[in-house]
C-alpha cells in the first residue's frame, strides 16, 4: 500500500516552506504597501512592478476547466524540469535512495538525479522499445523512490502499452512519474482521469508542444492534493513569472486553434513517413504517437551534416542506446515538410552513403 510518509524525505516532512507577501494576503486591494515593490510602476508601464501570483490560480482554473481535474491537483512549475528537480529535492534522499529510468528516455531524468545525488538504475526497454516488466521488478529495493516512465516516449516516439504501466501503479509502493509531453498527439488516453485511483500517480504535461508556449516556460504537474502540496512547499515562492501566467492564460482560451493544429501534425506525420519509406537509405521508421518520427538510416552522420549544410537541423540520436543509426526528426509545417524530403532526395543523388 502506498503511503507518501514512507518515501518522503524527511527535512521535507518537517520543512517550514517561505511566506509570502501574496500568500499571506490573497484578496483584492487598492493599495499594496505589503511586498517592497516598486509603487511607481515599471518602464513597461504594466503590472510588472508588483509579484505574480505565487500559485497561478487563474492560469490552473483554466487547466481545470480543459483537463477535468480540480485546480488543487495542479502544479505549475518552471517547465517540467522544476517539477521533475522537485520530486528528486523532495522524496530522494541523496546518496541513499534510487529511481528507475527505462533508456532510451528524456535526460533530464538523470541529470536531475545525477545534480541531487541519486543513483539512477537503468532499465532499459525491450527491442519494441516496451517495458521490460522482469527486469523492472528485479531492479526495485527498499531504496527506490521513483519510477519514470516516459509515454509517448522521447525519442522513440511510441506510447507505452497501458496495461503494462497500469500494473506498475497497482503493486509498486512508491511514486510513478508518468511524461506526457507529447500526449497531446496520441492516440492512448492521458492518465489524468485515474488520478482518483492512484495515489501514487504522477503526471507531467507541458505548454512547451502543442501548445506552441516552449518559450514561456510552462509545465505542469498532475497529482494527489498531498502531493501537489509538497510540490508548492517546495518550490520557489514565485516561480512562474506574471508575464508567462498572462500569456498562457491567453493561450488557453484558444483550444479550438490547438486542436486544428494537432490534427494538421498528426496528418503531416502520416504524409512525412510515407514519403520517407520511398528514399532507399530509409532503413526503417519507428511508430510514432508524437509530434516527431525516430528514423533509421545507413549513414546518420552524413544525412545530419548534409541537412545542417542545407540550414536543416534535426537531431542526432544514433549514439542513444537502442537507438543507433536512428535521427530524430520533428514534423513541421507543410513547406518545411517538402525542403526536408528534397534535402534528404539530393543527399540520395549525391551517392554519399
Amino acid at each position: 500500500m502506498f503511503n507518501i510518509d514512507n518515501i518522503l524525505r524527511k527535512n521535507i516532512k518537517e520543512l517550514v516552506p517561505y511566506s509570502s507577501a501574496r500568500d499571506e494576503f490573497k484578496g483584492e486591494a487598492s493599495i499594496f504597501l505589503d511586498a517592497n515593490e516598486n509603487s511607481y510602476g515599471s518602464p513597461l508601464n504594466r503590472n510588472y512592478n508588483r509579484y505574480p501570483d505565487p500559485l497561478q490560480w487563474k492560469v490552473k482554473n483554466r487547466l481545470a476547466e480543459i483537463k477535468g481535474v480540480p485546480a488543487k491537483n495542479i502544479f505549475l512549475g518552471n517547465g517540467s524540469d522544476e517539477a521533475i528537480d522537485i520530486l528528486f529535492r523532495a522524496f530522494c534522499n541523496p546518496g541513499v535512495d534510487n529511481v528507475i529510468t527505462l533508456p532510451p528516455t528524456y535526460g533530464m531524468y538523470e541529470v536531475s538525479a545525477n545534480i541531487n545525488d541519486v543513483e539512477v538504475r537503468k532499465v532499459p526497454l525491450r527491442t519494441d522499445y516496451q517495458l521490460n516488466m522482469e527486469a523492472i521488478a528485479e531492479a526495485i529495493d527498499e531504496h527506490t523512490r521513483i519510477i519514470f516512465i516516459c509515454s509517448p516516449n522521447n525519442p522513440t516516439g511510441n506510447s507505452i502499452d497501458r496495461q503494462d504501466i497500469e500494473t506498475i501503479l497497482a503493486n509498486y509502493n512508491g511514486l510513478v512519474v508518468i511524461d506526457e509531453a507529447y500526449i497531446n498527439y496520441s492516440r492512448q488516453k492521458t492518465f489524468i482521469q485515474e488520478l482518483t485511483e492512484y495515489s501514487n500517480l504522477v503526471i507531467l504535461q507541458t505548454l512547451s508542444k502543442a501548445w506552441g508556449l516552449a518559450g514561456l516556460r510552462v509545465g505542469m504537474a498532475f497529482a494527489s492534493e498531498e502531493i501537489i502540496e509538497i510540490f508548492n512547499k517546495v518550490k520557489p515562492p514565485y516561480n512562474i513569472n506574471e508575464a508567462s501566467q498572462e500569456l498562457a492564460l491567453e493561450a488557453l482560451q484558444n483550444v479550438d486553434q490547438i486542436n486544428n493544429w494537432i490534427k494538421e501534425t498528426v496528418a503531416e506525420r502520416e504524409k512525412l513517413i510515407a514519403e520517407l519509406t520511398q528514399i532507399p537509405f530509409v532503413l526503417k521508421i519507428y511508430p510514432s504517437d508524437a509530434n516527431f518520427i525516430l528514423v533509421k538510416t545507413g549513414n546518420p552522420k552524413g544525412i545530419y551534416s548534409h541537412l545542417v549544410n542545407l540550414g536543416i537541423i534535426v537531431r542526432d540520436r544514433s549514439k542513444v542506446e537502442l537507438c543507433e543509426g536512428c535521427l530524430r526528426i520533428t514534423i513541421g509545417t507543410p513547406q518545411e515538410n517538402i525542403e526536408l524530403l528534397n534535402a534528404l532526395k539530393s543527399f540520395q543523388e549525391s551517392d554519399k552513403i
